[in-house]
């Protein structure tokens, strides 16, 4: 009887290594690029094609390989950095597994060329499905290049589940930039459809490299990091002060030993350290490097090499907490104790303040207090505050109506909940939970009238963009015109918005636009916008609301009541958060023993 269990050829065993290793573009660039740094490389050109479906291509000036170590590079699990398993937990190098240009090659047409500086000639392979072809002797400058075309012609179930030509290259974008923001010494440049999108030339220091990637106006909110521990950890980098921040945690860039990494350990120490400092589901900005000795760490966890696990894990959690929200409360000396990097904080009663604290509270009470109050003879109407601002209202004639007969408004419990009577009823209504709701109505209604109303800027706002959110915008810019905005490119990676949804208008341009971004982001080109439309407009409605601890005045309630009883579904915030709670009569009358 023959066996049912047998061996895989091995073409077959590199496609399935292929599917850990290599799920899209990005990841052939991932692997490419850590080679090249591995051979010493400080130049470091890439090319792609169709978001790098069609070509990618990787050119260094590395130590390049000989004949026969160009022939076992192709073979799976052939390395030069690794000799022995202790040499797991001293690792100094990026790559070890010896199977990314296996599996590579398994899934594409791949040519590979090279030569080391000791010799005059070097050698060419080219490969396609994992069987090389062709071998040739030729002429070629010192240091390696690989040449992958047609990924994934071989497995074409594996081709459908890439995305459009911009998707792809935003991912592939944002892999570069990992890897550039980790060696400001090296030369990094990456062309697209024969078109350079990013350059960036050797820098000294981190900050400049930083400014070059992601912007020069998030580089200048940046502050530096340098903590060492008694235990040999140290952790280098920026990040932001708690005025900068994001939607979603991809402005979190985390290394271990020089890899970035996405480590939850680190992450949620990050998130921790800016605890209390940052709004509701919103994320820092940050740059850090996690330097400690190699046998603290286990970098063999998964194929990709992007998750770690530490030996001493709640030791690494607390110090990278600690030195992140040392920084942030100016431990260094740079920012008074009672302000992070340099902004107030609120201070309890009882707390010592210099008098020119105390003068510029009294100016912001001040200030605050005359915005939230409208002339009492108009009606307000709800527009939402700029950057940094608390909601305002202008003085125009609101289009809500009244309050529906019976309803009496009573008052504001902890600036959050509006107390009101219905008729016999009473009810306790989440101020934001209710504004978020008007707005998503109001905003889905003009949608499906045939177009979000729209204001024009007065002066259009500039926005400044990384590789991966310039890719969303381009690709997204029809989607960006249905909602209600007008984006054009300004050159570079910058965006000109001269127009945003009217309902917005007063919201920081800024923000609200790389929100936007973010959420596009995840919902891809490869989904209708149709179908993601209600998360889209959540997005946009959390931009114009109502805040908690927000005090309101009677006028401002009854607006907000009377706008909230004139739509459907009004029980019910976007994402599902109760908006009310109604006690009738008789469970008051029930709970006091009277009836």
């Amino acid at each position: 009887m023959s066996p049912k269990i047998h061996i895989l050829a091995e073409q077959l065993a590199n496609q399935i290594a292929a599917g850990e290793v290599v799920e899209r573009p990005a990841s052939v660039v991932k692997e490419l690029l850590e080679n090249a740094i591995d051979a010493g490389a400080t130049e470091l050109f890439v090319d792609a094609e169709q978001g790098g479906k069609r070509l990618v291509k990787v050119a260094d000036n590395g130590c390049g390989m000989a004949k026969e170590d160009l022939f076992l590079a192709l073979e799976r699990h052939a390395t030069s950095k690794i000799a022995s398993s202790d040499d797991l937990f001293a690792l100094h190098t990026l790559g070890f597994r010896g199977e990314a240009l296996p599996s590579i090659a398994s899934v594409s047409r791949l040519r590979l060329t090279s030569r080391p500086t000791d010799q005059e000639l070097g050698w060419q392979l080219y490969a396609e499905g994992g069987t090389i072809r062709q071998a040739e002797a030729l002429g070629t400058m010192t240091g390696t290049v690989v040449e992958v075309r047609d990924l994934f012609f071989n497995t074409p179930g594996r081709r459908k589940f890439m995305r459009s030509d911009e998707t792809e290259f935003g991912h592939l974008a944002d892999v570069v930039t990992r890897l550039a923001l980790a060696r400001p010494d090296i030369h990094l440049r990456l062309t697209h459809n024969g078109r350079v999108h990013l350059e960036a030339y050797r820098h000294q220091r981190l900050e400049e490299r930083v400014a070059a990637l992601l912007g020069r106006s998030l580089a200048a909110d940046l502050l530096p990091v340098e903590t060492e521990s008694d235990q040999g950890e140290m952790l280098t980098g920026l990040i932001g002060s708690p005025v900068l921040n994001r939607s979603a945690a991809s402005h979190l860039y985390t290394y271990v030993n020089g890899r970035f990494v996405r480590d939850r350990v680190i992450q949620h120490a990050i998130l921790e350290a800016y605890r209390t400092l940052l709004e509701k589901r919103r994320y820092p900005v940050a740059v850090l490097f996690l330097d400690l000795p190699p046998q603290m760490v286990d970098v063999n966890v998964h194929p990709t090499k992007h998750e770690v696990r530490f030996r001493e894990q709640q030791r690494v959690h607390d110090f990278v907490m600690g030195a992140v929200r040392s920084r942030l409360l100016g431990a260094t000396g740079t920012a008074p104790r009672n302000s992070v990097a340099g902004y107030p904080l609120a201070t309890s009663p009882g707390t010592a303040t210099s008098p020119a604290d105390t003068a510029r509270a009294g100016v912001q009470e001040s200030l605050a207090a005359y915005a939230l109050r409208p002339p009492a003879a108009v009606p307000p109407v709800w527009r939402a505050g700029g950057k940094g601002e608390a909601l305002v209202f202008a003085g125009a004639t609101s289009t809500s109506g009244q309050l529906p007969d019976g309803w009496r408004v009573i008052g504001q419990y902890l600036n959050s909940y509006l107390v009101c009577q219905a008729g016999d009823d009473l009810l306790l209504v989440d101020q934001h939970a209710a504004h978020e709701r008007i707005g998503f109505e109001k905003l889905r209604g003009q949608l499906a009238g045939g177009g979000i109303e729209r204001q024009r800027l007065l002066f259009p706002a500039v926005i400044e963009c990384d590789h991966r959110q310039a890719a969303v915008f381009a690709e997204h810019l029809d989607d960006f015109a249905r909602l209600g905005f007008e984006l054009a490119a300004f050159g570079g990676r910058s965006f000109s918005l001269t127009a945003l949804p009217q309902l917005l208008a007063g919201a920081d341009p800024e923000r609200l636009v790389l929100d936007m971004a973010e959420e596009l982001a995840q919902i891809g080109r490869g989904s209708s916008l149709d179908a993601a439309l209600d998360q889209v407009l959540m997005r946009l409605a959390c931009h114009a609301m109502i805040r908690a601890n927000q005090p309101l005045a009677r006028p401002e309630m009854e607006t907000l009541l009377a706008e909230l009883a004139a739509i459907d579904f009004g029980s019910h915030c976007p994402h599902g958060r109760p908006v009310l709670r109604r006690m009738g009569r008789s469970e008051i009358e029930r709970f006091f023993h009277r009836g």
